[in-house]
């Protein structure tokens, strides 16, 4: 059962539902999500303006639902898990490249790499190992693109927190939370 429901457009101040509306202009829907986090404009435009931000870094759409996968599997979020593996498959990853990301793993070394390391971060809360580090440079990855990872965590991170207290209703096809055998 939903615990902070969404608010509907009819309900929210003017500039609200203008932020709203530009987001349903981009993707097309208003996912419950961002409708939740409404309640709090400063939650949605911190969250809109973050996104808006790691979209012009260096990863691409691609390795940034690697990141989201990862994250959302390792703080158990059925809402970011369901929305991830849509939008993952919308930036090109396989069905089984979302799984592999979910287990903090990649069919690539850079996505191997960048899969393990947010993962890590999460269950390790920030304190990664040396080799976990090490295995991320050793893909190719720079230390700007570690930062970057750590970026998209947070936001991750954040939209994971929202919808497990929020309980908010999936609004993407479902998936599991446990991983295929």
């Amino acid at each position: 059962m939903t615990y902070i429901a969404p608010v509907k457009l009819t309900e929210t101040d003017a500039t609200t539902a203008a932020t709203l509306n530009a987001v349903k202009g981009k993707i097309g829907m208003i996912p419950n999500l961002f409708a939740t986090l409404a309640r709090s404009p400063v939650a949605l435009n911190g969250l809109l303006q973050l996104n808006d931000t790691i979209a012009r870094g260096g990863l691409s759409a691609g390795e940034r639902e690697i990141v989201a996968l990862a994250v959302s599997q390792a703080n158990t979020c059925h809402y970011c898990l369901s929305a991830h593996t849509l939008l993952g498959k919308g930036a090109g990853l396989s069905i089984e490249q979302t799984q592999q990301a979910r287990a903090g793993n990649g069919g690539s070394p850079r996505a191997r790499a960048i899969a393990a390391f947010a993962k890590t971060l999460v269950e390790q809360k920030g304190h990664v190992p040396t080799s976990v580090l090490d295995q991320f440079k050793a893909a190719g990855l720079s230390e700007g693109d570690l930062l970057e990872v750590i970026v998209n965590v947070v936001a991750t991170t954040l939209t994971n927190y929202a919808n497990n207290v929020a309980r908010t209703e999936i609004d993407f096809p479902v998936v599991p939370v446990q991983l295929a055998a």
